[in-house]
């Protein structure tokens, strides 16, 4: 690290959990976020903060009057701009050092799995079962951990899909792909605004704490939150042995 990252990252290598080796770590570190709405919006900002080397942001919207009261990468001026386009300028303005690489398109399997492939870790800020479920197949296939966030009306929730853990559940595990569950949207139901920046900013802390190397994760643990009082409640999530996208994994009886 040269003197001007030296200054500008201190706050965390102060810390001994990051420590200068910690920072490199996350300079050298290639976050795959997927979605770059109201849950990218924060991990985003605070990935590119935080110093990580490589973002990339995929998305095929752009930004609209609607997003603004919680999108918080977007701003007025850039209504109508793709939105990766407005995230990258974004991030530029917070640190021009991070690599931003936006993607506009809706990613397929085949896609996904050769943008997972090439990431560390990878943030699932979507919006729809569908998307959720291709990018924890890709992540399985990769071995690459799996931070994924949800956000509706006044409900959140976190977790992470670690399967270079044996015993970690996936995505699936969790929510399976022909489960019976009900697709809802913000733009019908709503989303209060500072939820989206609760759970975004904390898939950011997953990503940096699982590049870091420090703590313990949200692997086999799903947070949920509820805004209108406060209130977390945190289950315990097992691995499906059944599970069709992750029962090949080694560690499964």
């Amino acid at each position: 690290m040269n003197d001007q990252q030296l200054l500008r990252y201190s706050r965390h290598i102060l810390l001994d959990e990051i420590g200068i080796e910690g920072q490199a770590r996350f300079l050298a570190a290639r976050v795959l976020v997927i979605g770059a709405g109201g849950l990218g919006s924060p991990a985003a900002l605070y990935l590119a903060a935080g110093g990580v080397g490589r973002l990339t942001l995929v998305d095929d919207d752009t930004v609209d009057l609607t997003n603004l009261q919680r999108q918080v990468m977007h701003t007025t001026a850039r209504v109508g701009q793709p939105k990766v386009e407005s995230g990258r300028e974004a991030l530029h303005q917070i640190n021009p050092e991070v690599e931003v690489v936006a993607l506009r398109e809706r990613a397929d399997a085949a896609r996904l799995g050769e943008l997972v492939r090439d990431s560390d870790v990878v943030l699932d800020c979507s919006d729809n079962f569908a998307t959720r479920h291709a990018v924890n197949r890709a992540c399985v296939a990769a071995g690459v951990p799996l931070v994924a966030g949800a956000a509706i009306r006044f409900d959140g929730q976190i977790s992470v899909f670690d399967v270079r853990d044996p015993a970690s559940p996936c995505y699936a595990c969790l929510f399976p792909e022909d489960g019976k569950f009900e697709e809802v949207a913000c733009s019908t139901m709503g989303v209060f605004a500072p939820l989206v920046g609760i759970i975004g900013a904390m898939q950011a802390a997953e990503a940096l704490r699982l590049l870091a190397g420090s703590g313990r994760s949200l692997a086999g643990r799903l947070q949920m939150l509820d805004a209108r009082a406060m209130e977390w409640t945190e289950i315990g999530v097992a691995r499906n042995p059944c599970c069709p996208v992750c029962a090949g994994r080694p560690g499964v009886e």
